[in-house]
């Protein structure tokens, strides 16, 4: 029985020893560029830029296979602190200033299929199969998946009313 203790604990060191020694001779170097970029984006992996996710949205920046417009939800801004870190000039006249939405359960129309919350990337929907769902709205980032796979209709984008932290006053038109 002790031999086997032995043996066993032996086998456990070696291992950890040559995996340790194999993540650090072996590991890929990536690109500081793409960790800032992947920093600098929401991070929720929504795919509204038509990219898998965030990090393969940051490489795509990075190799400049890609507008730095590339991010619905984070908006001009993003836009141009991008712009700024790749040293490239954009147009931003293209971009609209939307205001922010999030998704909203008409409870009338949920049936509680439980297909919204599967796409949903941020995990902004609770509910459980056959039961009225609700939307996290500080965790929603309005990207519409929700919206396309539900059944009913019982999912609708609406704007984000505005609090006090939130509110601007609005620019005075010219006469």
């Amino acid at each position: 029985m002790y031999a086997a203790i032995v043996v066993l604990t032996a086998m456990g060191l070696l291992l950890g020893y040559a995996l340790g020694m194999a993540a650090k001779y072996l590991k890929v170097e990536k690109d500081p560029l793409v960790d800032e970029i992947e920093a600098m984006l929401p991070g929720t992996n929504c795919g509204q830029c038509g990219l898998p996710g965030c990090p393969s949205a940051a490489q795509a920046l990075a190799a400049h296979e890609a507008p730095v417009t590339l991010c619905p939800p984070g908006g001009k801004a993003l836009a141009q602190q991008l712009a700024d870190k790749l040293s490239v000039s954009v147009d931003l006249s293209g971009m609209e200033e939307e205001a922010p939405v999030y998704a909203r359960i008409k409870e009338d129309q949920c049936n509680g299929c439980t297909r919204c919350y599967k796409v949903c990337a941020t995990d902004a929907i609770m509910g459980a199969n056959r039961q009225i769902h609700t939307v996290f709205t500080e965790a929603c980032n309005g990207c519409g998946k929700c919206v396309e796979v539900c059944p009913t209709n019982g999912l609708v984008l609406v704007p984000e009313p505005p609090t006090l932290r939130t509110w601007r006053w609005s620019k005075p038109q010219a006469r």
